[in-house]
């Protein structure tokens, strides 16, 4: 997708995401990211990728390495499902960010804008996504039987769709799940959002939960930061990036330096690798020592 496509998909995302916000948020609020002079860059793996329809199902769409020869004998693709910003179906204003995970060996499934669909992706579309991946491990005929690994699940999710992510937590498919630049209020707030989960599916998340948020920039940082506060019963790890805004650097190339943390998360609790668990673990963890986050962690 060249930059011209990718910026014109993040602007149908982010005015979509205008009818998944309380009431007051702006175009503004939503679109501030951190700017790009001098960012992190996000670090492709070392797969190349390629981004296709779901085999028997028009509702979804996989971000995958495309040479799946090159997996090693033993090495199969944990699973992460993603839920788009706006809750949008269609998940091109991201594919930089979603491209990045995939080439670091992971199968991505999120929504795709189906002939026919309407409004916006729910949280059955991404169980949908989930119970299409648990399927295509085993059908006869699939290049991806036996490479893909439902032991190893993630779901993530940015804005509305980090409020789909929460509304999936209890599933108990999920090993871990990601809530970016997103949250949900107590029962008694007025969201705006009728239907919305509430701070009471918080108490169904079972497995090790990363927040980040755009710090000041971010309308959503105090909702995330709440439910940080709220969450003691799982690993939790919550990430500020100073001036990040609520876009963050979903639309960087690549997916910027939110690409990396996410990878690095998802190294960690879905492959085990314990360098990339400095990433987030102990008073010296990266993201800790680096002036430019606010960290706090439970239970890790």
């Amino acid at each position: 997708m060249t930059r011209s496509l990718a910026a014109a998909a993040a602007a149908l995302a982010i005015a979509g995401s205008l009818h998944a916000q309380p009431p007051g948020i702006t175009r503004e609020m939503i679109m501030r990211q951190l700017p790009q002079e001098g960012a992190p860059v996000a670090v492709v793996g070392p797969f190349d990728t390629v981004v296709e329809p779901a085999f028997g199902s028009a509702e979804n769409a996989v971000y995958r390495p495309s040479d799946l020869a090159a997996l090693s004998a033993r090495e199969k693709l944990p699973i992460v499902v993603w839920g788009n910003g706006g809750c949008a179906r269609d998940s091109g204003g991201f594919a930089g960010f979603l491209r990045t995970i995939a080439s670091h060996g992971y199968l991505v499934v999120t929504t795709a804008a189906a002939e026919g669909a309407t409004g916006r992706a729910t949280a059955d579309d991404l169980r949908k996504g989930l119970d299409w991946a648990f399927a295509e491990a085993g059908r006869d005929g699939s290049p991806l039987a036996g490479k893909i690994d439902t032991d190893k699940v993630a779901v993530m999710g940015v804005s509305c769709g980090g409020v789909l992510t929460l509304s999936l937590a209890g599933d108990p498919r999920v090993d871990t799940i990601g809530v970016f630049n997103s949250g949900v209020s107590a029962p008694s707030a007025a969201s705006g959002i009728p239907g919305n989960p509430t701070t009471e599916v918080l108490k169904t998340i079972h497995g090790p939960t990363l927040y980040l948020d755009g710090a000041e920039a971010d309308f959503m940082t105090p909702v995330a930061k709440a439910n940080f506060e709220a969450i003691d019963h799982v690993p939790i790890f919550y990430g500020s990036r100073d001036n990040a805004g609520h876009s963050a650097t979903y639309f960087h190339p690549n997916g910027g330096e939110f690409a990396n943390v996410t990878v690095a998360w998802l190294n960690w609790q879905l492959k085990g690798d314990e360098s990339a668990a400095k990433t987030f673990r102990g008073a010296d963890c990266t993201l800790c020592t680096n002036p430019n986050w606010e960290t706090a962690s439970k239970n890790l």
